[in-house]
């Protein structure tokens, strides 16, 4: 006879009554225990990775946070830098011009 074993998805044959029983390895194990041998090492590196990154969110999102701020409060400087030089520029031109209108006058005198 040839013993060709199914596999859970795909079982040997359908019919309850010609499949394997289910029996534990050993009296003292219960039904449908997991294999012994089975590690999740995979797993729980993984979920402490994740668990790792989870934990690492907040200060990743605080960094970025006070990177956006940093740059915010650069561009407010560049921004009030640039006031102050164009004011100095238009006090600059008046006095220009209060020094030609006095050189004028001076002239015509």
């Amino acid at each position: 006879m040839n013993t060709i074993f199914g596999t859970i998805d795909r079982p040997l044959t359908h019919d309850p009554k010609k499949q394997a029983p289910m029996k534990p390895s050993t009296p003292s194990e219960p039904a449908g225990s997991a294999i012994p041998d089975f590690t999740t090492t995979g797993a729980t590196e993984s979920r402490q990775n994740r668990t790792r990154e989870m934990q690492l969110i907040p200060e990743a999102l605080a960094r970025a946070h006070m990177h956006e701020r940093l740059q915010e409060a650069e561009r407010e400087r560049q921004v009030t830098h640039l006031l102050v030089a164009r004011r100095m520029q238009r006090r600059a031109e008046r006095a220009s011009m209060r020094a030609r209108r006095a050189l004028a006058v001076a002239v015509m005198q």
